[in-house]
């Protein structure tokens, strides 16, 4: 085999692998769009209590807080969140038990 062919043949596993890639990522694109899709679908259904479970009420939350939050109401951010907009709770911390 000749030094072209073997280039040929190297380029041709390339543009296999460089074609799975895309794939790879084109797949990963879309499973995030449709987990998306269906985050939108399930946070409708809680605001119309059509649904409810204790484990999506702390997204919904945190949704309803971004949302005031983008239209400008800071004060109405905070409450929703279950604070003040002042709060600086690390939301990564489990909250503080009562005293």
């Amino acid at each position: 085999m000749g030094f072209l062919d073997k280039a040929k043949q190297a380029a041709e596993q390339a543009t296999a692998k460089a074609k799975e890639g895309v794939e790879d990522v084109q797949v990963k694109r879309e499973l995030s769009q449709a987990y998306n899709e269906l985050g939108k679908v399930a946070f409708e259904l809680i605001e119309s209590s059509d649904i409810s479970h204790p484990s999506l009420e702390a997204v919904a939350e945190k949704i309803r807080a971004l949302h005031a939050r983008e239209r400008g109401d800071e004060s109405l951010a905070g409450a929703t969140a279950g604070g003040t907009a002042d709060d600086t709770h690390d939301p990564s911390q489990p909250p503080a038990m009562p005293t």
